[in-house]
């Protein structure tokens, strides 16, 4: 990946994130959400934005039609904030690693606790 393509997925993702945070009031967007990473095409035609969505199966899923639904608005939002010729369409993938790494952290807690459990008998 180029200087160029990190530099603009990092522009995308900081500016996507203020308009989560301040324009977006869907009412399917609760929960803790946030823009995990960016990752634009070489051609700067499209842009995979992953998000996490600390919420339950079926908030995930309302989360992310709405951030769909919205992929309109931030793109126009986008060419007004950006001075870019091309701002690329937004897709929208669910990142699940968060909600892994604290599951993958709570089993190592679990054992843990059974090794000290066996070393206390």
């Amino acid at each position: 990946m180029s200087r160029r393509t990190e530099r603009v997925n990092d522009l995308i993702r900081d500016e996507l994130s203020e308009l989560l945070l301040r324009e977006l009031n869907d009412p399917r967007l609760g929960g803790l959400i946030s823009i995990t990473h960016v990752d634009v095409s070489p051609d700067l035609m499209t842009a995979r934005v992953f998000v996490s969505v600390m919420a339950p199966p079926e908030e995930q899923k309302q989360a992310m039609k709405a951030l769909e639904a919205a992929g309109g608005f931030m793109h126009r939002e986008l060419k007004k904030r950006l001075t870019m010729r091309k701002v690329p369409f937004l897709s929208f993938k669910l990142d699940t690693s968060i909600a892994e790494g604290a599951e993958v952290l709570s089993l190592l807690d679990k054992v843990q606790e059974q090794d000290r459990a066996r070393g206390q008998s």
